[in-house]
This record gives C-alpha cells, sequence and structure tokens, in this order.
C-alpha cells in the first residue's frame, strides 16, 4: 500500500474514534450552559434552545465549588512544589555521590508508590491525628508529598544519571560547591523532566478524592473532588449544576497539561531510558 493510502486508512480509523472520544465532553458541555427549565421539559439529549451560565453561578455560589477550588489550589501548589524539590535533591544526591545502598534506597522510595492506598486510609487517618494534623490542609499537602517523592526521585534520578559527569567535575574544578552545582546546573538541565512531572504531579494532586476524603472532614476544607461529590448529591437533579461543576473542576489541570505538553513525553522517556 502507498504511503497516500496508508494516511487515508490511518485517518479514516482515528476519526471515528477521536470523535467517540470527544463527544461525551461535548455532551457535558452543552448540558452545563442549557437552562434548567429547558433540560426538564425538552429532555438531555435534546438540542439546546438557549444557553445560559446559571448552573456555573449555582456551581461556583450555593454549590461550593469556588470555594474548593481555592482550597485544591492551596493544596496542590505547595505539594507539587516541594515534593518536586525535595526529590529533586534526593535524585541529584543519589546520581552525583557514591552512597552505600543507592540502590536499595531507590527502590525502596519507589516500592512504596506500589502498595495500594485503599490499605493505608486507616494508618495514615490515624498517623494525622496522633500529630495533630487530622482535617487540617497541612497534612494532606504532606501526605501527597510523602506517597508522590518516590515516584519523582526515580523519574529525576534516571534523568540526572543521564547528564554526563564531566560536567559537574569542571564545575568542581572550578570550585563550585554542592548547592551551587545542584542549582546553577543540574536544575536548569533537568527542566524537560521537571515540567513533565509537574503536569503529572498537578494531575494527582488536584484530582486525589481518596486523601482528602481520609483526612479531611470538614466541608469547608474539601478540595474540588471532594466537593463535586457533595454537589451530585445535593444538586442530582439538577443535570446542568453537576456538568458545570465537572467542568469547573477540569479546567485547572487542564490548562496546566497543556501548558506543559510539549515536555510530558520528551521529560520522561528521556528520564525512563538512560
Amino acid at each position: 500500500m502507498s504511503r497516500r493510502g496508508k494516511d487515508w486508512l490511518f485517518h479514516g480509523i482515528m476519526a471515528p474514534l477521536s470523535l467517540l472520544w470527544v463527544a461525551p465532553m461535548i455532551f457535558v458541555v452543552f448540558i452545563a450552559f442549557r437552562p434548567f427549565d429547558d433540560i426538564t421539559r425538552r429532555g438531555l439529549t435534546a438540542l439546546p434552545a438557549g444557553f445560559t451560565l446559571d448552573g456555573f453561578r449555582t456551581a461556583l455560589g450555593s454549590g461550593g465549588m469556588g470555594q474548593a477550588m481555592w482550597v485544591s489550589i492551596q493544596v496542590t501548589v505547595p505539594a507539587v512544589i516541594l515534593s518536586l524539590l525535595l526529590a529533586s535533591m534526593a535524585a541529584f544526591a543519589l546520581s552525583r555521590y557514591e552512597i552505600p545502598f543507592r540502590r536499595t534506597i531507590l527502590l525502596t522510595m519507589l516500592a512504596g508508590n506500589l502498595l495500594p492506598p485503599q490499605i493505608l486510609l486507616i494508618p495514615v487517618s490515624k498517623i494525622t491525628e496522633s500529630l495533630g494534623v487530622y482535617d487540617t490542609v497541612y497534612g494532606l499537602i504532606a501526605i501527597h508529598i510523602g506517597f508522590g517523592m518516590g515516584f519523582y526521585t526515580f523519574v529525576l534520578y534516571g534523568f540526572m544519571r543521564s547528564i554526563p559527569n564531566e560536567i559537574t567535575e569542571a564545575a568542581r574544578i572550578d570550585g563550585a560547591g554542592p548547592a551551587h552545582t545542584y542549582a546553577r546546573i543540574i536544575m536548569p538541565l533537568c527542566r524537560p523532566a521537571l515540567a513533565a512531572l509537574a503536569a503529572l504531579a498537578t494531575t494527582w494532586i488536584f484530582n486525589d478524592l481518596i486523601w482528602s476524603l481520609a483526612v479531611l472532614q470538614s466541608q469547608s476544607k474539601l478540595p474540588v473532588t471532594a466537593a463535586l461529590l457533595n454537589l451530585q448529591g445535593g444538586f442530582v437533579s439538577n443535570w446542568n449544576v453537576v456538568a458545570a461543576g465537572s467542568i469547573l473542576a477540569a479546567i485547572p489541570t487542564a490548562i496546566v497539561f497543556f501548558a506543559f505538553q510539549r515536555h510530558f513525553v520528551s521529560g520522561l522517556l528521556m528520564g525512563s531510558s538512560k
């Protein structure tokens, strides 16, 4: 088959699959902008008779999505920054210095991510209670940092190992200490991997539900996913409000992913293939 024929075959197969994938999202967007009266009168599958922002106003106001999104931002931003900072420091030490049992340390950190979170819910909840951080945003931030560092360190370790040792040796000869080498040489070279991990971490933390339900109790402190769950229960018949809340919950992570998409695949592959 010629190249032109293969291209037509590829597009002929992928176009319907892409439409099938996008169709539910388009359906949710139409419902979110439809008036509630139009939905109850003509049904969910009817074409919109008009568009309104009432669903978004209700979701942000009485639905609590506005407060929940602000809580999610308060959790996500420091958790992503601190986890990547600590993971990069650990990866720098493990990849550049002859630390005893460094491979065992790395595998032990990674093994923590292999445990199902369901079996850790009660122990983690009890630990946060004993430390006095139960039902606090700080406790949730600490949990995300602890459970994310293993994977982030593993990826950054592989990426930093691909950086030639001659670069750090030249910096050492010029009088650069470990802190200067880490901050001024290694970190700028790790920008693709850091960008890819930042996109992943933001998606995981912002969309987390299981840890927020295990650690947080107050309604005012619930992040966006838990608030969306409550929204579905409180506005079960108001489909436009539920759809609007779903869109609001998806917008921040979509923005972050598209902002870092050119680094996403290349950063992870470069770190894992070395």
